[in-house]
């Protein structure tokens, strides 16, 4: 099946519903720096989630730029093409510097930038930077208190060496490896590979948790780390039920479709206009929605009044479900069911952009694209705080963009305050946050 295409246009006008970006960098990571230097999906998807809580995420680029900077889509508004819509949807909030860490001058400045940070974070193949001579340890050695964030395929030596640790991979080699992809198909057998890259984006958040547990520690201790994150041994985690299910029976689970192999009904059906989720295995619920479809005799049923029973029954329970369903569209069978039972419509991009919930949670946010005559729109946060609000504040950055702003900010670092009329022999200490205050008030 190939993708559709929004004929109506709406696209072009979706940015006048979506929620605007908020005015300045805020949340609680805001005394958080971090230096990444990741590329492609997994690394920057991390680092983003923590610009998103505040953190300034320092963004170190090589002459040529992040290696997807330059992948589409571009918008029909864009005439510059800084960068496509790959680049723009997992790096916006952060500032870019261009470094070239094989050039001794820059090396410079990737230290200091180092000496002024928390966290580094890299997704390069094991021994890349060690073989730069900017690996953790040297880092460590400058900077005792550093965290230090690695996503790689298969891990790293420092935490568990294996026969994989050195190959290259992608969201579809850890799909792929991690078993996902042998349970996820259709009923007959075709095996797929997720629709979202999950083999880059669960890493990623495996990643920030382990980040910010390591800070943690760092700031308690005044001991920073090593934090390993391989992207099969993720994928491996997120299958749990592939591996206790073998171990507790033996089965070696096969692809299902969108049934679920303990609980039923749990799964799609189809209506006159597509198809909705509907989840009732509980009795509640199960009770519920056999009065609703007109089917009480199947409430206390021998065959049908549990859901292990259920399960076992399933052909006949989705008949019944689908000859009510299938005479409603989808959004009468939501209207219906609604609060009663827990169900949802399949919806694709064009139905959230639509959707009042969608709305009103502010999940989809107009994000100024440099070159582009009219914004774009991308996920906003899910992650909220009461207290300390987070949001889209800044687009994804050009090139280098922020390259003279941040090395002006560690020269005026390694200025220490003159005397002070109090104490006239006193030297102080550097405040970070106060100069970046400055530099954003500038």
């Amino acid at each position: 099946m190939t993708a559709a295409h929004d004929e109506s246009g709406s696209y072009l006008t979706a940015h006048e519903h979506a929620a605007a970006m908020i005015p300045e960098r805020s949340g609680p990571l805001g005394d958080v720096r971090i230096v990444d230097l990741t590329q492609a999906l997994a690394g920057p998807f991390c680092t983003m989630i923590l610009a998103d809580m505040g953190a300034d995420v320092i963004k170190v680029e090589p002459p040529q730029g992040d290696t997807v900077r330059h992948i589409g889509p571009h918008t029909e508004a864009d005439d510059e093409h800084f960068f496509g819509g790959y680049f723009a949807s997992n790096n916006r909030n952060k500032r870019s510097i261009v470094l070239d860490l094989k050039e001794p001058a820059d090396v410079e400045v990737f230290l200091r930038l180092v000496g002024t940070a928390d966290v580094v974070v890299e997704n390069y193949r094991a021994g890349v930077m060690d073989q730069l001579g900017l690996g953790y340890e040297v880092l460590r050695e400058r900077k005792p208190d550093l965290v230090y964030g690695a996503i790689r395929g298969f891990g790293d030596p420092r935490t568990g060496e294996g026969p994989y640790t050195y190959w290259p991979a992608y969201d579809i080699v850890a799909q792929s490896m991690s078993g996902l992809v042998s349970y996820t198909g259709t009923k007959d057998g075709v095996r797929v590979a997720s629709g979202p890259s999950v083999g880059d984006l669960y890493p990623a958040a495996m990643m920030v948790s382990g980040i910010l547990a390591a800070l943690h520690h760092a700031r308690r201790s005044g001991q920073g780390q090593f934090v390993d994150v391989g992207m099969v041994d993720s994928l491996m985690a997120l299958c749990e039920s592939m591996t206790w299910r073998y171990s507790y029976t033996g089965e070696i689970q096969a692809p299902r479709g969108s049934e679920h192999p303990s609980l039923c009904p749990f799964e799609l059906y189809d209506t006159a206009d597509g198809l909705v989720a509907i989840a009732a295995p509980g009795p509640r619920h199960w009770e519920r929605l056999c009065r609703i479809i007109g089917r009480e005799d199947m409430i206390d049923h021998d065959r049908y009044k549990s859901s292990r029973r259920r399960v076992l029954h399933r052909e006949e329970v989705r008949e019944a479900i689908t000859a009510w369903t299938g005479k409603l569209t989808k959004a009468e069978v939501v209207d219906t069911l609604a609060d009663k039972v827990p169900c949802g419509p399949v919806n694709d991009a064009t139905d959230l952009h639509r959707n009042e919930q969608v709305r009103a949670r502010k999940m989809l946010v107009a994000v100024d694209h440099p070159g582009s005559a009219r914004p774009v729109i991308t996920p906003n946060t899910p992650i909220r705080f009461a207290e300390s609000p987070t949001g889209v504040y800044r687009p994804a950055p050009k090139l280098g963009e922020h390259t003279g702003e941040v090395i002006d900010e560690l020269d005026r670092l390694a200025s220490p305050p003159g005397p002070t009329a109090d104490d006239p022999d006193r030297v102080s200490k550097p405040d970070m946050t106060t100069a970046l205050e400055a530099k954003e008030i500038e």
